[in-house]
């Protein structure tokens, strides 16, 4: 791609350097001429008849003709009007340029010359010249070809359309991928250093693939004993959670060229271009054998194929059926192994999956509470961390976060005591850092009116206490009212667990904590505000998918409301189904936001007290929030 790029820039450059050439030629040409003056025809024809042109220069296909006219002086310096034409050394001479657009004026000047009875009606312009000549004045015609340099502005002005088209077209085709693609790395360019000892928190992941490596380096082993390795593995996981990493270190381990390309660079905009990089990145495979082909964002070349789509539709149905074509054509013997990466792969087309083609497929997932730790620490190895600093606390309070998540959290830990002139990286720079992720941006200079300050440590107060009520939920890590990225105020709580399931009591509860801010409101304030807008929408998502998603209702039943494709198909289970879910949905939030209220009303002492002290210090900690159920 930069490759690519630089030949882009090369021809741009190359079209902007003859435009100047052409500038500066033509600068050069119009200053020879630059002092000239400018003679009248009739001016031109006195001239001619006092006998005072000396010479005249016309060049072919010119619209100009330079005419020297003879103003001789005595010995004592005296203008002598008329005469003969003196020896050069004693006279004076100095160029006029008379302007000769079309022939028309060339046929006035002839009439107003007949009429001085010079020369004949049948005569040109040029055999006006040459007859005063004939009749003995001194006048010297001079009828020239124009030189190649001088000729070569205009001939450049001409062409210049032409080349600047011919810059762009090619510039275009350069830039379109008609050279080759891909990223390279291999023993003769660049050789990639990531093993699997930079890659935590897959061990089960990189267990499966290690298979993969000991092919690219003993292939006889497996081929002797009949086996065939899969030719395409597809990696598929959330972004961040490291899919391109683990293929590097797949080529690392095993010692092969790596070539990486995007499923974007796959996309032209001429036709046939797409299938042609796609041959051409095999045929470059081939060469480099052993070797690993990746494909990032397969997605964007492998989506599922219409019958009915347009242009552009159609050149990505050729590009795909020529990466089937290609990977079908793979020999027994080519030591040829094809990774690709996608977050959709409910999005890939059926034949893309099909054994013989990436018929292994590997989730990535986000890594365990063991597997952050493990990688916060390769992260840590080039920053300066203080003792205290416990990589297994970040590694709690971070549950779901992916590899590059972690990654940016310690970047940032990094940023945040640099800012604040510390010789090492403290706890509070690294908890400062997880809350700027996950919540945004603390903003102390923002102006707040009190009454606002109020609702929003009612609000947040009643999070934390309904959640304290509440068995299935996590405990509180911090509350607070300073305004931080979008959010007014917010309460963290402590992830300490690794959840593959979430039971139905758990999302009834965790509907009810989500409530808790708004029941606050209510019941402290009397009136209700904007500020749980985030809460009720995450609260509405979570009814809706134990309704139609998981099959947690009652009322409809154990059903899953989706098709193959994701989306959901309501009309296949009555024309009522609609309103029977709203109903359902509702239900389930009127039950959560009562029992919010009613959780509040019994401690409502709690809540008072936390909001009040809220108001006070802004912030309240764990250990301050566990002491008032305490007293």
């Amino acid at each position: 791609m930069k490759k690519n790029k630089g030949l882009g820039i090369v021809f741009l450059l190359l079209a902007i350097a003859i435009v100047v050439l052409v500038g500066v030629l033509v600068f050069i040409n119009t200053g020879k001429n630059k002092d000239n003056k400018t003679l009248a025809y009739t001016d031109l024809i006195k001239q001619v008849a006092a006998k005072n042109v000396a010479k005249v220069e016309m060049t072919t296909g010119s619209t100009s003709i330079t005419v020297t006219l003879i103003k001789e002086i005595d010995k004592d310096g005296n203008i002598v009007e008329g005469g003969i034409k003196l020896p050069e050394n004693y006279g004076k001479e100095e160029n006029t340029t008379v302007v000769m657009i079309n022939n028309e004026q060339d046929k006035n000047i002839q009439e107003k010359l007949i009429k001085k009875a010079i020369v004949p009606n049948t005569q040109s312009f040029v055999e006006l010249i040459q007859n005063e000549v004939a009749e003995g004045n001194e006048i010297e015609l001079i009828q020239k070809t124009p030189s190649f340099i001088s000729q070569v502005p205009s001939y450049l002005f001409s062409l210049l359309p032409t080349i600047i088209m011919v810059a762009l077209f090619v510039m275009i085709f350069k830039m379109q991928g008609l050279t080759e693609k891909g990223e390279v790395y291999d023993d003769t360019e660049r050789k990639l250093k990531v093993k699997f000892d930079d890659v935590a928190g897959l061990d089960e992941e990189k267990g499966e693939l290690i298979e993969i490596v000991d092919f690219l380096k003993n292939p006889k082993k497996y081929t002797q004993m009949g086996a065939k390795i899969p030719r395409g593995i597809l990696l598929y996981g959330k972004p961040g959670t490291g899919k391109t990493l683990i293929a590097k270190a797949i080529a690392g381990e095993a010692g092969v060229p790596f070539i990486s390309m995007s499923g974007s660079e796959f996309i032209e905009m001429f036709a046939g271009l797409g299938a042609s990089r796609v041959r051409k990145l095999f045929d470059r495979a081939r060469k480099l054998e052993p070797c690993i082909v990746f494909i990032d964002e397969i997605d964007a070349i492998g989506s599922r194929r219409s019958p009915s789509g347009g242009g552009a539709e159609t050149e990505n149905n050729q590009t795909l059926n020529q990466l089937l074509v290609e990977m079908d054509g793979f020999s027994s013997e080519e030591t040829i192994i094809v990774l690709a990466a996608t977050n959709r792969p409910e999005m890939l087309d059926k034949a893309l999956l099909r054994p013989g083609r990436f018929d292994r497929q590997v989730v990535v997932p986000a890594p365990d509470l063991k597997g952050r730790e493990e990688i916060l620490k390769i992260h840590a190895k080039d920053k300066k961390f203080a003792e205290n600093v416990s990589f297994t606390s970040i590694a709690e309070d971070t549950s779901g976060f992916t590899g590059a998540e972690l990654a940016n959290i310690l970047n940032e830990s990094a940023i945040i005591a640099t800012k604040n002139s510390h010789q090492v990286i403290e706890q509070e720079d690294v908890d400062e850092a997880v809350k700027k992720v996950t919540v945004g941006l603390e903003k102390h200079n923002r102006v707040i009116s009190d009454k606002e300050k109020k609702i929003t440590a009612y609000h947040e107060a009643g999070h934390a206490v309904v959640s304290w009520y509440l068995p299935t939920q996590t405990e509180v890590k911090e509350i607070s009212i300073v305004p931080r990225g979008m959010a007014g105020g917010y309460t963290m709580y402590k992830n300490d667990e690794d959840k593959s399931y979430i039971s139905k009591p758990e999302m009834e509860e965790k509907l009810i904590a989500l409530l808790g801010g708004r029941a606050a409101e209510q019941i402290a304030l009397g009136e209700i505000s904007t500020g749980a807008s985030n809460d009720i929408e995450v609260a509405t998502q979570i009814a809706r998918d134990m309704v139609i998603k998981y099959g947690m209702s009652e009322t409809i039943g154990t059903i899953s409301l989706k098709d193959e494709n994701g989306e959901y198909q309501l009309e296949m289970f009555g024309s009522d189904i609609g309103d029977k879910i709203g109903k359902e949905i509702k239900q389930m939030l009127d039950v959560a936001y009562n029992d919010a209220q009613n959780i509040l009303k019994e401690h409502y002492d709690k809540l008072e007290a936390i909001a009040e002290r809220l108001l006070v210090t802004e912030k309240i900690n764990a250990e301050e929030f566990k002491r008032f159920f305490e007293e």
